[in-house]
């Protein structure tokens, strides 16, 4: 079974623009990107690279500047790394639609 095979079963790529799921060789520098996610509920997508997938976690308050404060993540399938530069919005009716913006990426 596919790293990817939960993501691609929850999509219809006829009707939404997020890349098709495969897996990519490790490159020298490890990823990650923040996504704002305006979806039925509003939250933000952490998204870490490792073995060849982005490992992704929903965090339903978002991020926050005071060290103090506490935030839950919930662990979500496996993205391709070509997700990290996704910006689009999903149709309404598909899985997670709703717009998606970058917030925060890097190395």
């Amino acid at each position: 079974m596919s790293k990817l095979s939960i993501y691609n079963k929850k999509r219809n790529f006829n009707k939404t623009k997020e890349p098709i799921g495969k897996s990519s060789k490790r490159v020298s520098k490890l990823r990650f990107c923040i996504q704002h996610h305006l979806a039925r509920k509003d939250h933000y997508d952490l998204r870490l690279e490792w073995n060849g997938v982005l490992i992704s976690w929903a965090i339903p308050k978002g991020p926050s500047y005071n060290p103090k404060d506490k935030r839950l993540a919930i662990k979500v399938e496996d993205h391709p790394l070509d997700y990290r530069n996704f910006e689009g919005t999903i149709p309404k009716g598909e899985y997670g639609g709703g717009t998606v913006m970058i917030w925060d990426k890097g190395y």
